[in-house]
């Protein structure tokens, strides 16, 4: 999944610690969607949700019409601009590789949404479905379940879904500094070749 370049949403920031908008772009976001509901119930049933997320993303028909599914919670046929913020800090997380900060910064909310019977459970199936929203590959979704699943029914609790979280951002910030001390090393051995290069020139 990506964002089309020189979409509305091209052009929002998402803090890179917290995963949400600005103040401003929070505004910016409000007025976009109101131009979107043309019906002027501030919502969006699904033509509008589908002609939206068809136009910013790469995304095909069926997975719109999942996401769409999964953000109508209630059910109404229509989701509300507290859902469309959260699908943008989605998107928004997916195209700057904060996938796994996102899950962790907001577990709960995400969780609820996984969690589409209302029983406080996540099935794999379920979270399958989903796993391209948060760029999880199908190992690593089996993997999840086999390392997370305490109670072994295939299904995780919050209590699971949040340690995962907790795992996953401190690998991903150990490998972060595994990479940024070996690019720094790279950068002295570097320095070094050069210094005795000219050296060596300056005997010669």
């Amino acid at each position: 999944m990506r964002l089309k370049q020189g979409s509305f949403l091209w052009y929002l920031y998402l803090d890179k610690i917290y995963c949400l908008l600005s103040v401003r772009n929070v505004k910016a976001l409000a007025e976009y969607f109101h131009i979107l509901d043309v019906h002027g119930k501030n919502t969006l049933n699904d033509v509008l949700f589908y002609h939206f997320l068809h136009h910013v993303t790469d995304l095909k028909k069926a997975q719109i019409n999942i996401v769409f599914d999964m953000l109508d919670w209630n059910a109404m046929g229509e989701i509300g601009f507290e859902q469309f913020y959260m699908l943008v800090c989605m998107l928004l997380a997916h195209q700057n590789h904060l996938e796994g900060q996102f899950m962790y910064r907001h577990s709960r909310p995400v969780f609820d949404l996984l969690d589409l019977k209302g029983d406080l459970r996540i099935g794999a199936k379920n979270f399958g479905m989903y796993r391209f929203l948060f760029n999880i590959h199908k190992q690593e979704l089996k993997d999840l379940f086999h390392d997370f699943d305490v109670t072994g029914d295939n299904l995780l609790n919050y209590q699971e879904f949040k340690l995962y979280t907790i795992i996953y951002i401190d690998k991903l910030q150990r490998r972060q500094k595994t990479e940024e001390k070996e690019k720094g090393d790279r950068k002295r051995r570097q320095n070094e070749k050069s210094l005795l290069k000219k050296k060596m020139s300056h005997q010669v």
